[in-house]
């Protein structure tokens, strides 16, 4: 494995903890919601850097579906919080 792809895991990593933080300390809801968008947003991330090291393209596809309903998700919420569900 190349050593910038080790350097961009750990970073990724880092980027987890800190969604992580953000949706356990978030003091308002919103502020979770965005912590969790931000999470969901990392982890396709990190399928698309599974994709490159196990040089499987259907990772691919399983990062653009989970980024897809992940984006429902996000919009699903917001329309929640704003009361017009």
């Amino acid at each position: 494995m190349s050593s910038i792809l080790i350097i961009v895991l750990s970073l990724v990593s880092l980027a987890t903890l800190l969604a992580t933080i953000r949706i356990i300390q978030g003091p308002t809801i919103p502020d979770r919601a965005v912590g969790l968008d931000t999470a969901t947003t990392i982890t396709t991330a990190m399928i698309v850097l599974f994709s490159q090291i196990f040089h499987r393209a259907i990772y691919l596809d399983i990062a653009l579906v989970y980024a897809v309903l992940a984006f429902l998700g996000v919009i699903a919420i917001s329309r929640y919080l704003e009361g017009g569900m």
